[in-house]
């Protein structure tokens, strides 16, 4: 079995049973490996139903095939559940070293099942796995529970924070201190199961099915990286705050709350500035040849990050221009575990109903919710991970919070799950990927900022119609494909699909071209759709906020603009061989070989 360790475990907490079970070598085949093949173990073994913080709910951590081999960027995980924030699937990607590690002890996956009656961590060394007692480190932030597990070098440690224990619908999976598999509330199901956290130790290799080939593609895809203007200059200088002057330029840099387009004080939260003044170095992930990742340091604080979105969350969406106070709030997210992207989107609409005069009873306790209030921002972002006074209301997520003060459409999310830092007004085939992406607003599931701004692999009219539907279901089966083989997504930049199936034949000893890569992706995104459908996600949630249907761009280059997803949807459903309702057909569930 080349590629695959072929092995998973499953850890029932219930009754404390470990099991190290075969890999399905055709299965896997099938569904790739991450993202796609524990949607599939998920879908088969839950009633999508089900109550995501129940002990009936399993959480799933799954490496791809391309984890921990010579692959650019091998390094990456994906953690599968059913997300406690928006009831959908929920499928959240991690890079850093955890993953690969992970497949040096042998295997592929762990599937976690049932509930302790007390806090525990699973300690994985090669054949050696045990639950242990967690009660010391239950509690514990995220960066204190690392130095208390940690052991060797050759050891990694994955945990919540205070905010999964705490079952935040914001919880984030944490590993290396500051790596996150950030999204749709995954470390809230780990805290619902006491689980606190899973430390691996492994030293085993990876068989190929034919070496030289893959370290060859390893050769020429690091070097189509380097010769990439944004894999090769702009995201190794800059990090992904690159974006921001970007972004805003082109008038869809979200301001407060989706209010407009541009923010006045873009450059200073800019790439730019945080290497200027507060970069200490650059950071890579394991086997990345890119090295987006920035560390920083403040008077205060210092650790990994922040990344685009997160500047975006605590920046301009909150209005804070205060580049300290975002790294501070990032630094708290990291450390109680709490998604950047939905913990500033959430802030912002806590901001916006406070300007609409809903929030006059809540105690602010001298630190008052207003745009621009860095101060206040960095303050209820840790009252958020520790659920205490306003910020236990606002740790269930922005749509919820609105709800509960009567105005839902102030939530800028799609189907419960926050929007990220681009407004779809002045992108419309990125608006086409929020409206339909299976785990809700999420801008990773087809990134057509690339085309649409970046000009990559060719450059669209961002404001124009015309195929973007084609574009869209593109993207999204070939990011479908890069979360389940195990590399990051910032590879296809400069990497097509053609590529992606060279590496992966010489890994796995398949004949596959870029259109097999792109089925195999198209196979993982509808049985995702399958899965929301049985778990009562209905089509009609296949939309955008009403602000970004109806109202136009008050300002910038975007200025006037709607998105226009009705006259985007109807071509979509056709191209993916839905119904006019957005079902997928029999027939075509047939031709994937989900019937």
């Amino acid at each position: 079995m080349y590629g695959y360790m072929g092995k998973v475990l499953r850890v029932n907490l219930t009754d404390g049973s470990i099991k190290a079970e075969d890999l399905d070598f055709e299965l896997a085949k099938k569904f790739v490996g991450g993202r796609g093949l524990a949607t599939k173990m998920l879908y088969d073994e839950i009633d999508p139903k089900v109550d995501p913080l129940s002990p009936d709910n399993k959480i799933i951590f799954m490496n791809g095939p391309m984890s921990g081999t010579p692959t650019p960027t091998g390094g990456r995980y994906m953690v599968i559940t059913k997300s406690p924030l928006s009831g959908t699937i929920a499928s959240s990607n991690s890079g850093g070293t955890w993953g690969a590690r992970l497949k040096y002890a042998g295997y592929d996956g762990i599937i976690v099942e049932g509930k302790s009656e007390k806090p525990v961590y699973l300690e994985i060394n090669e054949d050696q796995v045990e639950l242990k007692d967690a009660s010391h480190i239950w509690g514990k932030l995220v960066g204190d529970t690392t130095d208390a597990l940690q052991k060797d070098k050759n050891t990694n440690v994955l945990t919540i924070g205070p905010g999964g224990e705490k079952l935040n619908r914001m919880a984030a999976v944490m590993n290396e201190r500051d790596r996150a598999a950030g999204r749709s509330g995954v470390g809230a199901v780990m805290g619902s199961k006491m689980l606190k956290a899973i430390v691996v130790t492994g030293k085993k290799k990876v068989d190929l099915f034919n070496e030289k080939q893959a370290r060859d593609n390893n050769k020429e895809a690091t070097n189509k990286l380097k010769d990439n203007p944004v894999t090769g200059q702009g995201l190794p200088t800059y990090g992904t705050a690159v974006l921001v002057n970007i972004i805003n330029a082109n008038g869809v840099f979200p301001t407060h709350n989706f209010q407009k387009g541009v923010f006045e004080a873009a450059e200073a939260i800019s790439g730019e500035t945080l290497a200027e003044k507060y970069l200490v170095r650059k950071e890579a992930c394991h086997r990345c040849p890119i090295a987006c990742g920035r560390y920083t340091k403040t008077k205060n604080v210092e650790g990994g990050g922040p990344e685009y979105e997160t500047v975006w969350a605590f920046g301009a969406d909150c209005g804070v221009d205060d580049f300290e106070a975002i790294i501070e709030a990032n630094h708290w997210c990291n450390q109680y575990g709490i998604d950047t992207i939905s913990v500033g989107a959430t802030l912002a609409a806590a901001m916006e109903l406070k300007q609409e005069g809903l929030l006059d009873d809540v105690d602010f306790e001298g630190h008052d919710l207003d745009f621009g209030n860095a101060e206040a921002m960095v303050y209820w972002t840790k009252k958020i991970g520790a659920r205490e006074g306003f910020g236990d209301k606002m740790a269930e997520g922005s749509l919820r919070l609105c709800k509960e003060y009567g105005r839902e459409d102030l939530s800028m999310s799609v189907k419960g799950l926050e929007l990220p830092a681009y407004d779809p007004r002045g992108v419309q085939g990125h608006g086409l990927t929020y409206a339909t992406s299976n785990r809700g607003g999420c801008h990773v599931r087809g990134y057509m900022i690339s085309p649409e701004i970046l000009g990559l692999p060719e450059k669209l009219e961002r404001l124009d119609l015309k195929n973007k539907p084609l574009w869209v279901k593109i993207f999204q089966d070939l990011t479908a494909f890069i979360d389940s083989a195990g590399v990051c997504l910032f590879t296809s930049f400069a990497l097509g699909a053609d590529d992606y199936a060279k590496i992966y034949n010489s890994i796995v000893g398949t004949d596959w071209t870029g259109e097999d890569a792109l089925k195999a992706g198209e196979r993982i995104y509808n049985i995702e759709r399958q899965f929301n459908l049985k778990a009562g996600i209905t089509p009609d949630q296949d939309t955008l906020p009403d602000r970004l249907l109806n109202v136009e761009m008050p300002d910038g280059p975007s200025k006037g603009h709607v998105h226009k997803l009705d006259k985007l949807l109807p071509e979509y459903y056709s191209l993916r061989g839905w119904d006019e309702k957005g079902i997928p057909t029999k027939e075509r569930l047939s031709e994937l070989g989900l019937a």
